[in-house]
């Protein structure tokens, strides 16, 4: 039987490890002293806090679903919750997401601007665009644009969004056509009747639970920082044991210095070790009741961007008479900035804790996707494969890396 390296036990090795199992030898390398990654939990003073994000599960992929659910209990070890999100604008007013359904929960004189602007560009010809702003500008008009659009991805990705290519967000923007917006205003259209509308959440200990479910009856290597990895005729070798394959489920900045001499990747070193990314504070905190799920938070006022309401997904998520949440900031916030913040936010975050992130969001430009596409053509012809957030610098969610890790589970057969 052939083996297969994995390096991470994140959700993405895991994922492809169970994919794997069955037909080859996998063994999974994880730096950390526990299974996770990005979705890796801790308890603090009783409330469950989410490290980085507030992760939860559903799939448009009924394959992935599928897969998914042979590892749960759906009815006994989870919840199914209908998505809650709200706008907090400026005028303290909360609107339901997403915004263009909503229009009309406006002031008047802005509802009267906003249908103009989608009248005249439902009379234009040639809206296509190549960058963030440019869509968002000719699929909702300059003033929802300026609301609610630009604060709010200024926040996350703090940079002009006409840096930010198209297709980079390719499957991860809205894009309802004018007379459908129209449509939904009329008709009060609500958030419930669209995809992603409803999530399931563990019981017990949240995105935590699911990892270490999936690293069950897995074999993991923890505690150990892979550095470096060497070549034996056509074996690879990793902490002295022999592999016919590897899967990098690490950081692709890491990569050539992990591969040295073993793969030509010189030529590629540079631009990946120019690739842009963001990390994230997170801070968990005591909020006011509440019954939603996000907050998005398009204020100039302070830099927090989002709400994560993690005490409401769970009732064991709360410590004793608390209501807990994550609020989130993009890079990285001293706790004396972030208390500066909170005290300027609403639903009065009080402060618990706090964590740093350093790579959580991957930032495309128009080259990415060629570097990351020549370094795969490269390596994969000496068995070498890349799966994840930031092997493959790309921006998936849990249940999209899931199908990711199926997808190269079948390419390796």
């Amino acid at each position: 039987m052939k083996k297969i390296g994995i390096i991470g036990a994140g959700i993405s090795g895991l994922s492809v490890a169970h994919c794997l199992k069955d037909r080859y030898d996998v063994q999974l390398f994880e730096k950390a002293a526990r299974p996770g990654g990005l979705i890796k939990c801790d308890r603090v003073n009783g409330s469950l806090y989410h490290l980085v994000g507030g992760h939860v599960f559903n799939s448009r992929h009924q394959d992935v679903l599928d897969w998914f659910w042979k590892f749960f209990s759906k009815e006994d070890e989870f919840a199914k919750a209908q998505r809650n999100a709200v706008i907090r604008m400026d005028n303290n007013l909360c609107i339901d997401y997403p915004i263009e359904n909503q229009i009309y929960k406006l002031e008047h004189e802005t509802i009267k601007t906003i249908i103009n602007e989608l009248l005249l560009l439902s009379q234009r010809d040639n809206l296509e665009a190549d960058n963030f702003e440019d869509f968002l500008r000719n699929r909702f008009g300059n003033t929802l644009y300026e609301i609610y659009f630009r604060p709010y991805n200024e926040k996350i990705w703090k940079q002009n969004l006409k840096n930010v290519p198209l297709a980079w967000l390719e499957g991860k923007l809205p894009m309802p056509a004018i007379d459908e917006i129209m449509f939904n205003n009329f008709v009060h259209t609500k958030e419930e009747k669209m995809v992603h509308a409803s999530f399931y959440y563990p019981k017990q200990d949240g995105s935590q639970f699911i990892a270490d479910r999936f690293a069950e009856n897995l074999p993991i290597t923890y505690n150990i920082n892979i550095e470096h990895i060497s070549r034996k005729g056509n074996k690879w070798i990793i902490d002295t044991q022999e592999f016919d394959t590897v899967i990098f489920c690490g950081n692709i900045k890491d990569f050539p210095a992990i591969f040295g001499k073993y793969l030509s990747v010189e030529s590629l070193s540079k631009p990946i070790d120019e690739l842009e990314y963001h990390g994230t504070t997170s801070v968990l905190c005591e909020i006011e009741e509440n019954p939603y799920s996000w907050i998005y938070l398009p204020s100039r006022r302070y830099a927090s961007h989002r709400i994560i309401c993690t005490g409401n997904f769970a009732v064991s998520n709360n410590g004793k008479n608390k209501r807990t949440g994550t609020v989130e900031f993009t890079d990285y916030l001293s706790e004396n900035e972030i208390v500066g913040n909170l005290i300027k936010m609403p639903f009065s975050p009080q402060y618990i804790a706090h964590h740093y992130e350093k790579y959580t969001y991957p930032v495309q430009n128009k080259q990415t996707k060629r570097v990351i596409t020549e370094l795969k053509t490269l390596i994969e012809k000496e068995n070498v494969f890349l799966l994840g957030r930031f092997a493959e610098w790309e921006y998936y969610n849990m249940d999209t890396v899931m199908k990711a890790a199926m997808n190269l589970s079948e390419k390796l057969r």
